[in-house]
């Protein structure tokens, strides 16, 4: 959990670097919207073979992989920023090659947490790993945009994330999994289409995590935060660092919440609601010209969010059998990197076209408009609830 936590931070702090570089250097919003697609892109092409890596290979090992590639990617943009470098196309670059990073570490890192606590905890670690998750969200925004602040480059931003990628390297190496992953056959293709088959007969995992591409990828409004800290709200680059810190602080919450007094019943209503209650925040967040307004709606949208999250990876964590688990996750992490980075670059497109504010505000729209649409097409969601028992405890 340290190293996913050390993992998580050194992401953001580096989001927060990169974004606030690349509009300083061209001033487009545009710009922003890339900068997600640079990093999505990869997951595209590789999500069949990482899933497969995932089932077939030692999750902990690729995760140790993952964490030194991460600081190399790192490394190279503090070596770029040193030079001072007056163009983005390379930073481009770099992230696309930590994108690539990111399509093997995420089927792994979400397939190895079932090897570390038993079916009947698994709920309950989702919700702890999840606060985990949402505090370094909170940190690391903050920390990236202070120290972006203090020196008024993204230079030391950079050499903390490759630090702290290095660390959660090191913890991983002293990481013992509880249960053993089952070793698995040779690669085939019929095997690497497995997760996509599943998912298309699983009708309740199709609509959970496609819930979460469709709204996010409309509400997501993270890649405008630069223009709205610079020229919006006017509070620059530890500003910024707050705004992004702001969902992550309401997500953290909800969390310790959810982990003392977890969800047992309505799991699917209640997801339903609370990315309808997302979709609302994210409008009144794009209306606002208050800075306490606008982090009390970015906090509710991250609280709504978190438990949209705790539900979804509960439901298909334990309703997927063990060794398709890599596969499966690799399907979702599709689905939230299109949610997450693609959402950012239909943001910077909607920005360019319709201005700022209006893509805010149509974007939290459009995720209301989803919650209507799937509670009509897919019932299912609306009586889903997790299953006491994994399949493979069932066996």
């Amino acid at each position: 959990m340290i190293a996913r936590f050390l993992v998580i931070m050194s992401s953001e702090m580096q989001s927060v670097a990169v974004a606030w570089q690349v509009y300083a250097l061209t001033h487009r919003p545009l710009d922003l919207g890339l900068v997600g697609l640079s990093q999505f892109l990869p997951g595209i092409f590789l999500f069949l073979v990482s899933g497969h890596a995932a089932d077939r290979y030692r999750r902990k090992r690729i995760l140790q992989s993952c964490c030194v590639a991460f600081s190399v990617c790192s490394v190279l943009l503090l070596a770029y920023s040193l030079r001072g470098g007056a163009s983005v196309y390379p930073i481009y670059g770099v992230l696309l090659l930590n994108g690539v990073v990111r399509a093997f570490n995420g089927p792994a890192g979400q397939a190895f947490l079932p090897l570390l606590v038993e079916t009947e905890h698994f709920p309950n670690a989702v919700a702890w790993s999840s606060s985990l998750f949402q505090a370094a969200t909170i940190l690391g925004p903050m920390a990236g945009g202070i120290l972006y602040g203090w020196r008024g480059s993204p230079v030391v931003v950079y050499a903390a994330s490759a630090v702290g990628y290095f660390a959660a390297f090191a913890l991983l190496s002293a990481t013992r999994p509880q249960i053993a992953q089952r070793p698995r056959e040779g690669a085939s293709l019929g095997m690497v289409l497995e997760g996509l088959r599943y998912i298309w007969r699983n009708k309740l995992i199709l609509g959970t995590i496609s819930l979460d591409l469709f709204a996010v990828l409309l509400g997501g409004a993270v890649a405008l935060l630069p223009v709205y800290a610079r020229e919006i709200l006017n509070v620059g680059a530890s500003g910024l660092g707050l705004l992004r810190s702001a969902p992550g602080a309401g997500a953290v919450v909800i969390a310790v919440i959810v982990a003392h007094w977890p969800l047992r019943r309505h799991q699917g209503r209640v997801m339903l609601w609370c990315v309808l209650g997302y979709g609302v925040s994210i409008i009144v967040f794009g209306l606002s010209r208050s800075l306490p307004l606008s982090l009390a709606a970015l906090a509710l949208s991250g609280a709504f969010d978190m438990i949209s999250v705790i539900v979804r990876h509960t439901l298909v964590q334990l309703a997927t059998p063990d060794e398709m688990r890599g596969r499966v996750s690799a399907v979702n992490m599709v689905f939230i990197g299109a949610s997450n980075e693609v959402g950012q670059f239909e943001s910077g497109i909607t920005a360019q076209w319709f201005g700022t504010v209006p893509a805010v505000v149509l974007g939290g729209a459009g995720a209301i408009l989803v919650v209507a649409l799937w509670a009509r097409l897919l019932p299912e969601l609306r009586g889903a609830a997790a299953p006491e028992r994994s399949p493979a405890a069932q066996r």
